[in-house]
């Protein structure tokens, strides 16, 4: 069974780390640290979290000295992202996982951060959080409070999360094949996902539910990427696929050219109808305002009948 770390509660001092790309404006991160700080934790903030380095936040040394010592600091309860980019990747050879696992905690994030969830639930064995961030979210004057209330629910309380979708409108969630199934939560940002093959930290696909989403990738890319996905004998492996919000993914040329005519539904027909698993399609997660906090690792009940994804365990002890 993997690793559950321990859970949140109010006061508890988070780590606020860079793993990948800096904000834009680096003046940002302070409100990050507000943004926590006004969800009732105290913040600690990375050594090296303000430096640029073109496109990372900094080397890839300092990004993973950064991480690791937030992990091995006995005062640290979670560990929060900043916010995704680029990057994580090239810290995989530089993690002590050994150490990870000895010092199980909180981590969350989403987008480029995929790559550490993967590498965590595969080399550390250890359950992460695929949830908003302060860059993308906490800071943002209209956080919804679906977003908010799924973070609090699913880290700072040792039951099960239960639907994701609950006050949730609903209104973007189709169901592509009916069906119930369940299994470990796998994945993510679908490009991260596909950087995982053929490397030590591929998550294991077997009867697993498939997370995925991703954002401005116009539908033959996503076709490329779920066909790679099928080449490599992994979609076949899965007992269900939950979809995200893919934001931005329409094609600019769909309207002009007859053969750019594939919306991203299309091409999720053809790629995962064929399956036979269960699949929803819009669930609340991704590069969107409305975004639940999902444990990687933990099992989960995909409910093709219904619509909706529910986490049948505590995701935190």
């Amino acid at each position: 069974m993997p690793i559950k770390p321990k859970r949140l509660s109010p006061g508890d001092l988070v780590g606020l780390v860079a793993p990948a790309s800096p904000p834009p404006d680096p003046q940002s991160v302070d409100g990050c640290i507000a943004s926590l700080e006004h969800l009732g934790f105290r913040v600690k903030l990375g050594p090296h979290a303000r430096k640029r380095w073109g496109y990372l936040a900094g080397s890839d040394r300092e990004r993973a000295h950064d991480l690791m010592a937030m992990f091995t600091d006995p005062k640290i309860q979670a560990v929060v992202c900043v916010r995704g980019g680029y990057g994580t990747a090239r810290l995989l050879p530089q993690l002590d996982f050994d150490t990870i696992r000895q010092h199980p905690k909180i981590f969350v994030g989403f987008s480029d951060i995929t790559t550490l969830h993967c590498a965590f639930l595969r080399v550390a064995n250890l359950v992460s959080f695929h949830g908003p961030m302060p860059h993308s979210h906490f800071m943002k004057d209209d956080l919804p409070e679906f977003t908010r209330a799924g973070f609090e629910r699913t880290l700072m309380v040792a039951a099960a999360p239960g639907n994701l979708c609950q006050n949730y409108d609903k209104k973007t969630v189709t169901i592509l094949r009916r069906g119930r199934a369940r299994g470990p939560l796998v994945g993510g940002n679908i490009s991260l996902l596909c950087t995982t093959l053929g490397t030590p930290y591929q998550p294991n696909f077997k009867r697993c539910i498939l997370l995925i989403e991703d954002v401005d990738e116009v539908p033959y890319r996503f076709d490329r990427m779920l066909t790679h996905l099928l080449n490599a004998g992994l979609l076949q492996q899965v007992a269900g696929v939950a979809v995200g919000i893919n934001a931005h993914c329409e094609d600019p040329k769909a309207k002009r050219c007859r053969e750019y005519r594939q919306t991203l539904e299309d091409v999720f027909r053809d790629r995962l109808y064929p399956l036979k698993v269960p699949v929803v399609l819009g669930l609340p997660f991704g590069h969107c305002p409305h975004v639940a906090t999902m444990p990687i690792g933990v099992r989960a009940l995909l409910d093709a009948e219904q619509g909706d994804l529910e986490i049948l365990e505590p995701a935190v002890a």
